[in-house]
């Protein structure tokens, strides 16, 4: 009995010092990813990395890990006009089936999804901030994006009757959607601006608009957007994500 007491002492020490041993390495390896990924995807900052799943040293040894949680705070996607970028904040992905090179150069997962926020004044940057004539005499221009309520994106249009000076802001709802990897927003309805006769196409260049959102990390895509508070909730997914290498 004594014999088994011992023993039984010895596994649990071994196991306490395994777990420990495991959580040391899962943290080192968290930190050295981090780096190689604000290295390899031309972040500003570090990103948060999350390795799941235990044992960490098993996955290791099979070459692959389960899941791995990463979140960048502020990133610069391309928007398609050289120079021009549109930030995206709180992005934050999850990885799934991430397999590395044995010397730990690359790393790609099999698939990834995440959700991330576009601001409506970055999205307002996409926006003609000149007033465009839309009728002989009238002038319109986009002031301002906002949260519609149910999904819908509230813009606010500016309208100027030249020959009177007269100024008028009108708001539009407007639905918001992916297409063909751009942020589309397309007014529900037209708003009055005071003329008789506006062409809905003339309307519709200042209402209306699309915002490319390019070169996110490992070559996740756009999948579908939403307007919110405090900005356009948008979900991405990719596969075969390249996240190193």
């Amino acid at each position: 009995m004594r014999a088994l007491r011992i023993l039984l002492i010895v596994v649990v020490i071994v196991g306490a010092l395994f777990v420990v041993v495991d959580r040391v390495a899962v943290h080192f390896a968290e930190g050295e990813a981090a780096d190689k990924l604000k290295s390899t995807q031309n972040l500003a900052s570090t990103p948060d990395v999350n390795i799941k799943g235990f044992p960490f040293l098993t996955q290791v040894a099979g070459g692959s890990l389960d899941d791995v949680e990463v979140g960048i705070k502020d990133y610069q996607a391309e928007t398609g006009t050289a120079g021009k970028t549109i930030r995206i904040d709180d992005l934050e992905a999850d990885m799934k089936g991430v397999e590395f090179s044995g010397d730990y150069s690359s790393a790609t997962a099999s698939s990834a999804t995440g959700t991330a926020t576009i601001a409506y004044d970055e999205l307002m940057k996409t926006t003609k901030s000149e007033p465009t004539e839309v009728a002989p005499g009238v002038l319109a221009r986009v002031t301002g994006l906002s949260d519609g309520g149910n999904g819908k994106i509230k813009v606010a249009v500016e309208a100027t009757v030249k020959s009177l000076g007269l100024k008028r802001t009108v708001n539009v709802l407007s639905s918001v959607s992916v297409v063909d990897d751009k942020v589309q927003v397309h007014a529900d309805s037209l708003p009055a601006l005071g003329a008789a006769a506006i062409a809905e196409d003339r309307i519709r260049r200042i209402t209306d608009f699309q915002q490319a959102v390019n070169q996110l990390p490992g070559g996740i895509k756009l999948d579908k957007v939403q307007a919110a508070e405090d900005g356009v909730e948008i979900t991405v997914k990719g596969t075969d994500v390249k996240l190193a290498g």
